[in-house]
């Protein structure tokens, strides 16, 4: 799950960690009070999206007047940005970031993530900020420092002043980085964050460290005892199908192709995948929808699933495991019927009860076309497809 900046900004600042002040509107007409509210004569305007690359598409402006910031507000509210982090249609912004103006002197960056091998958490840092890391990584590696963290002993100083040699942190400034190294750290592991992303952490024409920016996913596994945080969710900012699916306990994701896959079990779901491309064709999706596959569940599938208008043909491959496959056959019977499929259905059964699968479909009088080897259906779909 991802947070909105001036949500992790929250966050921050619920962590002892600086951050701008700064007010969040949903509405053109509070821009004004917001200034007001703030202070100041000179502010930042940034446009909430679940994406990078804001500044470059027009989505972060300085203001030297508030009613630059209605025109800001009502400029995007309600509209998309897109940037080179979204697709070709953008997101939706539903909500203006309002902050003073901070006096940058230097640009850093600051990141953390798992490192699942390791088991600790990974603590990215470089003098280089402001830009993407991907670069700096590629041009220049020498001004990155990887730093892991053990999640049981928490940040040492002797680590953050390992970090803060590369970011050229002077004395001052890296006794003001070793707190704010815990207090991240204490954030991550406490949030249950996945990833944590400064960019860019700067250093004010005051010699002081301030975060500028904030970026904050969650993991999603773990939402469950972050109640606070998951009120914060924003499904405007998901795929809609994505979404739909999460509600109904199913792993969707979705992809550019014309071929629908719908699949029991996550590797066997990649393997489809891998499969349909082996033979010339493209996965509109994943999607698992468990063990059980049970009527109910497939058909919320179909629905997903026939939901994108590029989709030209459905594979389903089951694997009965546990489940037996003349109940799923059933089950996808019912589901075609209830949800009234017009597009052609390739159908993989494999394990449990698979040729009695096999002959229900078969004898089903709906057009199925019921195929028990893998690549034979995978083929099926592609010449479908096209």
């Amino acid at each position: 799950m991802n947070l909105h900046e001036y949500q992790g900004k929250l966050l921050f600042a619920e962590y002892n960690l600086p951050v701008s002040k700064g007010k969040v509107i949903f509405d053109a007409k509070d821009a004004i009070d917001a200034c007001d509210e703030i202070g100041g004569d000179k502010w930042v305007v940034k446009a909430q999206v679940h994406a990078g690359g804001r500044g470059k598409s027009g989505g972060v402006q300085l203001i030297d007047n508030a009613e630059q910031a209605i025109e800001f507000a009502q400029k995007w509210l309600g509209n998309r940005l897109i940037t080179y982090q979204t697709d070709a249609v953008g997101q939706i912004v539903n909500s203006i970031l309002i902050e003073e103006c901070t006096d940058i002197a230097q640009e850093l960056y600051l990141s953390a993530v798992i490192d699942r091998d390791t088991q600790k958490i990974v603590f990215i840092g470089s003098s280089e900020g402001g830009v993407n890391i991907e670069e700096v990584a590629k041009n220049s590696p020498e001004k990155i420092i990887y730093e892991p963290i053990d999640p049981l002993c928490g940040a040492q100083g002797f680590q953050a002043r390992k970090i803060a040699k590369v970011l050229k942190l002077n004395n001052e400034q890296t006794k003001q980085f070793t707190p704010m190294l815990k207090n991240l750290m204490k954030l991550f592991i406490e949030k249950d964050l996945s990833l944590l992303e400064i960019n860019p952490l700067v250093i004010t024409s005051g010699g002081l460290l301030h975060c500028l920016d904030a970026k904050i996913n969650i993991d999603s596994n773990a939402i469950y005892r972050q109640p606070e945080i998951a009120e914060m969710h924003d499904p405007s900012q998901e795929d809609p199908r994505e979404y739909e699916a999460s509600k109904n306990d199913l792993s969707y994701v979705s992809l550019d192709g014309n071929i629908g896959c719908m699949v029991n079990g996550a590797g066997l779901a990649m393997g489809t995948m891998d499969t349909i491309k082996h033979f010339g064709g493209n996965p509109a999706n994943f999607l698992d929808v468990g063990g059980t596959a049970t009527q109910e569940r497939v058909a919320k599938a179909f629905k997903i699933i026939l939901d994108d208008k590029d989709v030209k043909v459905v594979l389903v491959n089951i694997f009965g495991g546990i489940v037996r496959c003349d109940l799923i056959a059933e089950g996808i019977i019912a589901a075609i019927n209830e949800v009234g499929v017009e597009i052609p259905v390739v159908v993989r059964l494999e394990g449990n009860n698979a040729d009695i699968g096999s002959d229900i479909l078969q004898n089903s009088g709906i057009e199925i076309k019921s195929i028990n080897n893998l690549a034979d259906a995978a083929k099926a779909a592609v010449e479908l497809s096209k």
